[in-house]
């Protein structure tokens, strides 16, 4: 079952399953070595489901900006790949953006090679590639707005 939560809502073990799930995957994984926890956090809403364990299984984050959402930190906890959980954490979080967000557009920083996999979704590339932490990352859109 998926949750969303604001940071206010999040207890202490979600934050710390958030935060050390994250840092195995985006600084551990992809030795990426850079301050994973930001100010962001907590002005973002929290999409994530939780295994038996009490272990993040999928997470994403989803932040407010002026114009737009930023889809952020997208992630599946290595146990639970192969799972397709990436589609549906993906396709959960433009859910929530047409709910909550009907007349914002939802952004993504995505690494390159997960392009195609974006755009399954409608997601179209806004910019080239370009490092990121050295790994390539293309900007994407996805146009939620209401006609």
């Amino acid at each position: 079952m998926w949750q969303l939560k604001s940071f206010e809502q999040l207890n202490t073990q979600e934050l710390f399953q958030i935060y050390k799930t994250r840092v195995d995957i985006f600084v551990v994984e992809q030795t990426c070595a850079y301050s994973e926890i930001d100010e962001q956090d907590k002005i973002a809403l929290h999409l994530f489901q939780m295994d038996d364990l009490g272990q993040i299984k999928a997470y994403c984050r989803l932040i407010p900006d002026q114009n737009i959402i930023k889809l952020g930190r997208v992630l599946v906890a290595k146990r639970h790949r192969k799972q397709k959980l990436g589609r549906a954490l993906v396709a959960e979080a433009i859910k929530v953006c047409h709910s909550r967000f009907p007349n914002k557009n939802l952004f993504a920083q995505a690494q390159t090679h997960l392009c195609p996999f974006y755009q399954s979704f409608g997601f179209e590339k806004i910019s080239d590639s370009y490092l990121e932490d050295d790994i390539p990352h293309t900007d994407m859109l996805l146009k939620i707005k209401e006609k």
